[in-house]
């Protein structure tokens, strides 16, 4: 094999253990490695090229009996290099218009992206019958506009769980949270009135991810 196919299927590797990271958040060498189907010894020095490379670090915890372990999570430059749509452009737009016309002004855009967006995910999921239909169907849509979504039954066997495990709006809701606000509208309304719909974890908030609990309703 030659150095330049060699390279690149390093660097192929590399980003599937970043994709790994940021769908599963942090993980030791050995959880990698499996979930790559390779050993954690492979998996480790992977992250170490990573490491070099500025992308993942590792944090040393205890677990009490034995060998502390290795996590590696993302550093702020690995979650970069996942896409925030057009963030600059975003950023620039909502600044113009709240300079221009207000607060009100740009509470409007919100709301008319929120019908318009409403409407689209009525429309595709309207052939869905069951709770785990629409949330399948949500889940696609979702995963579609980049926001790398699943879904799943609780572990609790509280409800179920929508996680998405990236937001290409990022920027755009830290300047203005109220995109925030619509997307919890928007659920509830597309999954009906039999559910209730919370979120549980959120990106702005601190949390690796958005993660949201579906409830059935008893009518």
């Amino acid at each position: 094999m030659s150095s330049n196919s060699l390279e690149k299927q390093r660097g192929a590797a590399g980003e599937r253990v970043l994709l790994e990271i940021k769908m599963r958040g942090p993980q030791t060498s050995a959880q990698l490695g499996q979930r790559l189907g390779t050993t954690g010894e492979n998996a480790r020095q992977l992250l170490l090229k990573l490491s070099d490379d500025g992308l993942v670090t590792a944090e040393t915890i205890s677990a009490g009996v034995g060998r502390p372990k290795q996590l590696w999570r993302l550093t702020e430059a690995a979650r970069s290099r996942f896409p925030d749509t057009h963030a600059e452009l975003t950023l620039g737009l909502i600044k113009g218009i709240r300079a221009a016309f207000g607060e009100a002004g740009l509470e409007k855009l919100i709301t008319a992206r929120e019908l318009e967006t409403e409407k689209a995910y009525v429309d595709a999921l309207a052939t869905a019958g069951s709770i785990e239909d629409r949330l399948a169907g949500l889940t696609d849509i979702r995963s579609r506009e980049g926001y790398m979504a699943e879904w799943s039954v609780a572990a609790d066997g509280d409800g179920w769980l929508l996680v998405e495990n990236h937001c290409p709006i990022c920027a755009a809701a830290q300047v203005c949270q109220g995109f925030c606000r619509t997307e919890l509208a928007i659920f509830q309304k597309v999954m009906g009135e039999d559910v209730s719909i919370q979120r549980d974890e959120h990106i702005l908030a601190g949390a690796r991810r958005c993660a949201y609990r579906i409830r059935h309703i008893l009518q």
